[in-house]
């Protein structure tokens, strides 16, 4: 597991403290709950997100054949 360090202003860290004993958690538990739920946050389409758009009713899609890479001039 890897150990994140960051710096605070003293009032916030006062405050994660009393919000992790509040949870009944370690300030260390506390905070990478926090860093787990936003960072999965971003991870997932909202529910119903493509409903927004209605359902695709023409011909299936086919992704287009890649483009060969270019070649580029050795530097000297």
């Amino acid at each position: 597991m890897v150990q994140l360090h960051c710096y605070v202003p003293e009032e916030l860290a006062q405050q994660a403290h009393r919000k992790a004993t509040q949870s009944g958690l370690s300030l260390s538990r506390y905070l990478a709950e926090l860093v787990k739920r936003d960072a999965g946050a971003c991870a997932d389409w909202p529910e119903s997100y493509f409903d927004i758009f209605g359902k695709w009713e023409g011909e299936p899609l086919e992704r287009m054949a890649l483009l060969p890479l270019e070649e580029r001039l050795k530097i000297r």
